[in-house]
């Protein structure tokens, strides 16, 4: 089970020639590992045969559209439970704090809450350990699943088998509708003006007032989240 987290980790990285390079043998292991059912696994192989007969720039272009301009097929899983919120920051600072523990280093500039950064951590747990480990993911990761059969990817095999690896069956999510990540980061017109919209005067100059802000008691309140949030329902 180890080695099929790392395999299954390594195909939800960016398609870059390095990773291509890897495929044929990442191929040869999936069809070998009986860990995973002949269904997994026909869906596996069809993903790599096209990320090895896609042209380069086309294979990298569709998972940047797949991965990064959606929350509903992010792979940031924190993404999905919290948001922009506060608690999404220390969330993440405990679970890198599991992620030491167990000796587990991350790439420069890798999330903590990076799928395939959470199936590295389960690949160095005890099969029982990582099997119910990522079974507390399995509605975040049906959600993933249900967001990618709806863009018909065949990414969809990838979350399709780590919930397999979980003991858990996929479930259809009804997704409501979302605004692209572009979109919702989208800065404002800088000097577009203030709005008219219940001014007595909308012709006059207007006065500008500065209020200062009270500080924000959740924000202290959301720090005393644990470094077992992963398993104790922050994404549930």
């Amino acid at each position: 089970m180890n080695e099929t987290c790392r395999a299954l980790a390594l195909l939800l990285t960016y398609p870059d020639a390095r990773l291509r390079a890897l495929l044929p043998q990442l191929a040869e292991f999936l069809a070998a590992d009986r860990s995973l059912g002949a269904a997994a696994r026909e869906g596996l192989a069809a993903l790599i045969a096209g990320l090895l007969e896609g042209e380069p720039f086309e294979v990298e272009a569709a998972y940047v559209d797949c991965f990064d301009r959606g929350r509903s097929t992010s792979l940031l899983l924190f993404e999905h439970v919290h948001g922009d919120s506060r608690e999404r920051g220390q969330a993440m600072t405990d679970l890198l704090a599991t992620y030491e523990s167990a000796g587990l280093q991350l790439a420069p500039g890798e999330l903590p809450d990076y799928l395939p950064a959470v199936l590295e951590f389960a690949s160095t747990q005890p099969p029982k350990v990582a099997r119910e480990f990522l079974g507390e993911l399995s509605q975040i990761l049906n959600g993933l699943h249900s967001a990618l059969v709806a863009r018909r990817s065949r990414y969809a095999s990838v979350i399709a088998s780590v919930l397999e690896l979980a003991g858990e069956r996929v479930r259809h999510v009804a997704l409501p509708p979302e605004e692209p990540i572009d979109e919702a980061w989208a800065e404002p017109p800088a000097f577009d003006g203030c709005s008219t919209r219940g001014q007595a005067r909308p012709d006059g100059a207007q006065p500008i007032h500065v209020v200062r802000k009270t500080p924000d008691a959740g924000a202290a309140r959301g720090a005393g989240s644990s470094a077992a949030s992963l398993r104790q329902g922050a994404l549930r």
